[in-house]
């Protein structure tokens, strides 16, 4: 009994901590969004504000609470960030942002070092943990900064999602490497190599097994499951491969992170972002109170100074080293300095490394007020840093050398030609997708490999070294382990193959003379070279335990008779996975209005701004259509675009009615989209209570003298004007039911109307009025 109690109580202290986190955090993001910051602010405000008050001090003994409310929160709040980042994104953002983005995060590590040594004389270490925290940004606050200021639709907002999109993946990253300095204490840094080596892998292994598995299962409970199970089907699998990268060695943020990315490629996206909305925002809000929560005052109020310089680093190094990466792959001077201010704010990411290196005690605890410090200052000037973007890059621009802005002209012409001469290079255009290939089934091959060891352990931790015979677990695992990696390996051969009959045609050119005999034997030699690392490659990857080489290397041969025999299906097998991974990878993305379409590209000189609201449930506007709202009039924007439970509706006809929870582009001036931003989404807090329960079907009498006697209902447009539906009418002893629109009405009849009482009561005044006449 005292044990259930105790359970009990442990309950209502969960459900305390969740009231008073929720509650407050929602005071103080309320408070922070009407004066014009980030919610994000107020949440960990809230945070810092909950461990001061007395009334919270059980809550405080207990870290372990805190830390189960911040771990789920971050689980969640990962898998929205993965939700928004796609692989089909990936690669529609290209090479060149990518190698942007690389070159920018470069260029902050090593200055932040500087830094970091020579003014605030800091350790290496502690300099390495503050690198690694300015490198990346908060994708959640800019996204969020970006909307609010209307600039997500513009070219630099556009290209300042791009870049934090790949510093999400500089992130995860950056986490994993992190976690093995801490691991090692600092002390082993040669591991980094190799534990990047394992993280590709791990990656890459529950990428394609997620690719393959989790769309297969989501088109399958949406035939077949109700929105109830997807929705919790989808929950069960987050929080597993959470702990799956977890038991792995990786933050459960990477399973999160991974499992949003696979989502995101299916159809089923918009119902998974539409389903877990509410749960993400909850969880967010939860992970960054409890940031707040572990943030201690004094600690904070001591580190002002360098709280202060910090952030003052933050925002200049970003700045710069995301304008000289984007410099470097041709974007335009201007452009690439507002999307440098747009991306200053630093956030969970960073709250997750120092997070790292003060457990590790690697970093004094200082660290973590620092970066919740310098997150609050770069947060709370990002909104003007954004609105006035174009301002602040004419500015330097204008002042530049004029030997600078001829050298970036003359380096842009440059970089063009490079391009074209790329794309008329036939042999890469031949190979590229071979080399991939061969790249994706090493690391996969690899990874299966590395990570079978610790699967036999647990294997032969659950069922015993010597069940069903001696050694039975052993030899049943990697004579299982030999047959999963079969397909990949012959996938592989069949790869080098053909780029050794590629290279072998180009090295060896027709003209040449004797080609005919010469290239069998490039092609030979070519093939020998390429079985010989593959073969070298493989043997060392086979665990180094004495005998167990040899088991292995016969375990091969009986795969490659198995090979031999299934030789045909097998390559069907892979032929299929590789198709289903490929249509997975290529079909057509699901178009937004936060999409970077061509029509949204706008031209600054016009004066043009884009801007997208999410209508309110309770919004004003309603129900109502286009042409009554009168934009272009009153406030001079248009709306070109509405996107509606993931449909896209470009160039909306006027016609078109609004509905709750439409995301709408308007386009106009700043001025005129932000007054009709505010006309769209205003909300007066009137009760809206049509539902289907309040429909009714009542029968109406059309009078003599009617208005609506002797015209068609065609032309009447009941359901357009008057928003009734006629279901039948009743003409002496004749019934007509579902009427067309060819159905004139006559005095006397007796129409069966659908309605709500409101519009009813309406229409039946509206037929007792005389017609013309």
């Amino acid at each position: 009994m005292l044990l259930n109690l105790t359970i009990m109580d442990q309950g209502i202290f969960l459900i305390q901590d969740l009231a008073l986190v929720l509650v407050v955090a929602a005071i103080a993001g309320w408070v922070c969004q009407r004066i014009g910051l980030s919610v994000v602010v107020g949440y960990l405000m809230a945070g810092m504000l909950i461990s001061l008050h007395p009334f919270t001090e059980p809550m405080l003994r207990d870290p372990a609470r805190i830390e189960r409310l911040a771990q789920m929160g971050l689980v969640y709040l990962m898998f929205g960030i993965g939700l928004r980042l796609s692989l089909r994104r990936l690669r529609r953002l290209g090479l060149s942002v990518m190698l942007a983005v690389f070159v920018s995060a470069s260029t902050i590590y090593y200055i932040t070092r500087m830094v970091a040594t020579g003014v605030f004389a800091m350790p290496p270490m502690q300099g390495l943990f503050l690198a690694g925290m300015l490198m990346v940004s908060s994708s959640a606050i800019i996204s969020k900064v970006l909307e609010e200021t209307g600039g997500a639709h513009e070219r630099a907002g556009q290209t300042a999602m791009g870049v934090v999109v790949l510093e999400d993946v500089v992130a995860v990253i950056l986490v994993a490497m992190l976690n093995s300095v801490a691991k090692f204490g600092g002390t082993q840094e040669a591991h980094i190599g190799s534990t990047l080596g394992t993280f590709a892998m791990f990656v890459l292994m529950a990428s394609v097994a997620g690719l393959l598995f989790v769309p297969w299962l989501l088109r399958k409970l949406s035939i077949s499951a109700s929105g109830e199970l997807q929705t919790v089907a989808v929950a069960g699998i987050l929080l597993g491969l959470a702990l799956v990268a977890n038991e792995a060695g990786y933050s459960l943020a990477l399973g999160a992170f991974l499992l949003g990315m696979i989502v995101a490629e299916t159809p089923q996206r918009i119902q998974v972002e539409r389903t877990f909305e509410g749960m993400t925002d909850v969880f967010s809000s939860v992970f960054f109170v409890a940031i707040g929560l572990q943030i201690e005052p004094g600690l904070l109020i001591s580190s002002w100074k360098m709280i202060v310089a910090v952030a003052a680093l933050t925002i200049v190094v970003r700045t710069f080293a995301v304008s000289f990466g984007l410099s470097l792959i041709g974007t335009p001077m201007r452009n690439a300095l507002r999307a440098g201010l747009m991306v200053t704010p630093i956030g969970e990411f960073s709250f997750i490394i120092a997070q790292v290196g003060v457990t590790a005690m690697l970093v004094p605890k200082e660290f973590y007020p620092i970066a919740v410090g310098v997150s609050l200052l770069t947060t709370v000037c990002a909104p003007s840093l954004t609105r006035n973007a174009g301002k602040i890059s004419k500015w330097i621009v204008d002042r530049l050398p004029g030997w600078m802005r001829t050298w970036h002209s003359y380096y842009n012409t440059q970089l063009d030609r490079m391009k074209m001469r790329r794309k008329k290079n036939v042999l890469w255009q031949l190979s590229r997708k071979r080399i991939i290939q061969v790249a994706v089934e090493v690391l996969m091959v690899t990874g299966v490999m590395v990570f079978s060891r610790p699967l036999l352990g647990l294997l032969t931790d659950w069922l015993g070294e010597d069940w069903l015979f001696p050694n039975g677990p052993f030899v049943l695992f990697w004579l299982l382990m030999m047959v999963v990696v079969l397909a990949p390996l012959v996938a592989l051969w069949r790869n080098l193959s053909a780029l050794s009959l590629l290279y072998a045609q180009v090295l060896v050119p027709r003209r040449t003379t004797g080609s005919h005999r010469l290239r069998p034997v490039m092609e030979a030699m070519f093939k020998i070279l390429a079985a010989t690392i593959m073969f070298v490659w493989f043997i060392t990857l086979l665990p180094s335990i004495p005998g167990t080489r040899w088991f292995l290397l016969t375990s091969v041969l009986a795969a490659a008779v198995l090979l031999f025999m299934l030789r045909r299906r097998l390559i069907y097998w892979h032929s299929e996975m590789e198709s289903e991974l490929h249509s997975m990878l290529n079909h057509p993305a699901q178009l937004g209005v936060e999409t970077a379409a061509p029509w949204l590209a706008m031209r600054d000189d016009w004066g043009i701004r884009a801007t997208s609201c999410t209508l309110p449930d309770l919004v004003d506007c309603q129900g109502k259509r286009i042409n009554e709202l009168d934009l272009r009039a009153r406030y001079g924007c248009v709306i070109t675009g509405i996107e509606r439970q993931g449909v896209m509706i470009p160039h909306p006809s006027p016609d078109e009615v609004l509905y709750p929870r439409d995301k709408v582009l308007l386009i106009g001036t700043e001025e005129q989209v932000s007054e009709g931003k505010k006309m769209l989404t205003a909300v007066s807090g009137r009760a809206y209570t049509a539902e289907f329960d309040d429909v009714r079907i009542d029968t109406l009498l059309v009078p003599p003298a009617s208005r609506a006697a002797g015209k068609d209902l065609r032309s009447l447009a009941l359901a357009q004007t008057h928003r009734v539906q006629i279901l039948g009418i009743r003409r002496e002893n004749r019934r007509i039911l579902n009427p067309d629109g060819n159905e004139v009405l006559m005095a006397g009849d007796e129409l069966l109307v659908i309605s709500t009482p409101d519009e009813l009561r309406a229409f039946n005044v509206w037929l007792a009025e005389p017609g013309e006449g």
